[in-house]
């Protein structure tokens, strides 16, 4: 590889870090209220019914059974909360995985512009990404009960 390809391919991988940092971003900014209701509202009724199951006329296995039962409800919202972000991050790579095929294919025809052509792809996969980010934030605030309020 001449030392220009390589300059072009640094820049290229420095714009794709950039671009996936906007997602990082955008995920955190979406998802705030999410993870706020999670942090805070699940784990502080979680520590509240935990707190309740301590009773010295309680047998220590009903005591554990008690904690476990409140745990319930945040391991819930946490496994779907995760299983809709591993989601998110497999249909992202999906589409980022296409766009690496075509550069490789580009690059195979010896084509002067497949580096600007994978940044272009990824930039398109990433920005559809970045505009599902609110639906999905939509869809689990209605799947646990969070209002628009935060509450």
């Amino acid at each position: 590889m001449d030392h220009f390809a390589a300059h072009e391919e640094q820049l290229a991988s420095q714009r794709m870090r950039q671009k996936l940092e906007e997602v990082n971003v955008a995920a955190q900014t979406n998802l705030a209220p999410v993870q706020d209701y999670v942090n805070y509202t699940l784990q502080k009724a979680y520590f509240k019914c935990a707190y309740e199951c301590f009773d010295r006329s309680k047998r220590q296995e009903e005591i554990s059974s008690c904690v476990e039962n409140c745990s319930i409800p945040l391991s819930n919202v946490q496994h779907t909360f995760d299983h809709e972000m591993a989601q998110f991050q497999e249909r992202l790579n999906r589409s980022l995985m296409v766009c690496q095929d075509k550069y490789e294919a580009a690059r195979l025809q010896k084509k002067n512009d497949a580096m600007n052509d994978l940044v272009s792809c990824a930039d398109q996969s990433i920005q559809e990404s970045i505009k599902t980010l609110p639906h999905l934030a939509n869809k689990l605030k209605a799947s646990f009960g969070i209002s628009d309020n935060g509450s």
